[in-house]
């Protein structure tokens, strides 16, 4: 299966890449509206957060592990490991009880709202489905993110 693999020593901490995954997770797919009117300030709905310490940064997202906790410690399976390898997220049935940010030892699941109310969910880093490369990968002007098949 293919994963997103960051490489800290290109990442200069543009966050280009959060930048292009809230655009492709907005209905309206156009920046501006993205931020102005889908997504307000406080309310980052980016799949990759980038994190840094002094001049270290890189993009952390899912890992799609092999042996995921947060699905296996999901109380209503709505985290499930997908027929492609990927581990993924059904918002429908998140009780939002935020077991599975508690398990993931990378910090990469975050909290968020069912779209139409206040109902708090999970949410995480999808891969961009229907897309060949994901948003975050294929817009850094660095190349800090590659998508690859597993090292071993």
């Amino acid at each position: 299966m293919k994963r997103i693999y960051a490489r800290e020593e290109y990442c200069i901490g543009c966050r280009l890449c959060e930048v292009h995954c809230l655009v492709e997770h907005s209905e309206s797919k156009n920046i501006i509206k993205a931020f102005k009117r889908e997504f307000p300030r406080g309310m980052n709905r980016a799949r990759v957060r980038v994190e840094e310490d002094g001049p270290l940064s890189f993009g952390l997202q899912c890992r799609h592990c092999t042996e995921p906790v947060c699905v296996y410690s999901c109380l209503n399976g709505a985290m499930y490991i997908d027929t492609d390898g990927a581990v993924r997220h059904d918002a429908e049935k998140c009780m939002g009880c935020w077991t599975c940010i508690m398990v993931c030892s990378f910090g990469a699941i975050k909290r968020g709202e069912r779209k139409g109310n206040s109902h708090k969910i999970a949410f995480k880093c999808d891969l961009c489905p229907g897309r060949e490369t994901p948003a975050c990968v294929e817009n850094c002007p660095n190349e800090a993110l590659v998508l690859r098949e597993e090292e071993a």
